[in-house]
């Protein structure tokens, strides 16, 4: 039986109005299956342009749209959590306000919800601010026991493309900052907590990759965040000792080699969603 879905999507300052704009249409009117309901989370002030934006979407909107300011810019971890209190459905749509996503998006991913899922991302298409230019594609895994395995080293979803619900989210503790990676941190406390995952092989997202996006892959802070997102795995019992040191090597080595360097083992091993691939065990 088909349940009603929110759209959790978050904004500030540094978003673009125009991508927002075609983020917002693309996610609720251009679907096969809209979304029941939007809540807007604006995490601060925002520029004029974007506040525009934001006003025309929530006058026009197809579907109900709750708009919440928060006066002071918190973080999306915390904006999140705020987000999905104000959320009136178990089941709640991630969207980012620069992606795009594409028709049959939701009509392909809700039912596996419904199916009994907890926690269902899909597949991705890289472009660049050309909608045209593609310039990867990420594949995910898509099988409970692959992503689980696959968890103890990457990130097996990709934020931006999932649907989960709320009370899943809530029992793994909801989202906590850590840096920049309060996803993936969520994500492994989730299939800890006995989270029923999936995902959708096709790219059913269009991810836009601005200038830098590489280069914020690397560097001293994305490495004290890795390092801090690791032993808190190592804490909770999530990886083992030997899958921890394999991970702070592997991915710390990743954060400070050269940047064209990171570019092709993204690609190689990352993007393509079948490069590294090691068991549970290892």
């Amino acid at each position: 039986m088909a349940e009603s879905f929110s759209l959790l999507l978050p904004v500030y300052r540094a978003d673009d109005a125009a991508h927002f704009l075609k983020a917002f249409t693309s996610s609720v009117g251009e679907q096969s299956r809209r979304p029941d309901e939007v809540v807007l989370v604006q995490d601060g002030p925002v520029e004029a342009e974007l506040a525009d934006a934001l006003a025309s979407v929530v006058a026009s909107s197809p579907v109900p749209v709750v708009h919440h300011v928060i006066a002071e810019n918190i973080g999306l971890a915390r904006a999140l959590s705020i987000g999905l209190e104000l959320c009136s459905h178990d089941i709640v749509a991630r969207m980012d306000a620069d992606d795009i996503s594409l028709p049959s998006r939701f009509e392909l991913q809700l039912p596996l919800v419904e199916s009994g899922l907890d926690l269902v991302g899909t597949g991705m298409y890289e472009f660049l601010d050309e909608v045209g230019s593609i310039v990867g594609r990420r594949v995910p895994r898509t099988e409970q026991h692959e992503i689980v395995s696959y968890a103890r080293f990457h990130d097996p979803f990709s934020h931006p493309t999932v649907v989960y619900r709320r009370s899943a989210v809530k029992h793994a503790g909801g989202y906590e900052p850590l840096g920049l990676m309060e996803d993936y941190w969520l994500f492994a406390r989730m299939i800890h907590a006995g989270a029923r995952v999936g995902n959708v092989a096709d790219p059913l997202v269009m991810y836009r990759v601005g200038a830098g996006a590489y280069a914020r892959r690397g560097g001293r802070e994305q490495w004290k965040s890795e390092r801090a997102l690791q032993r808190a795995f190592r804490r909770i019992g999530f990886t083992t000792r030997r899958q921890y040191v394999r991970n702070i090597v592997v991915r710390g080595v990743y954060r400070f080699i050269p940047e064209p360097i990171r570019k092709v083992a993204y690609r190689t091993f990352i993007a393509g969603g079948r490069g590294l691939a090691p068991t549970e065990s290892q």
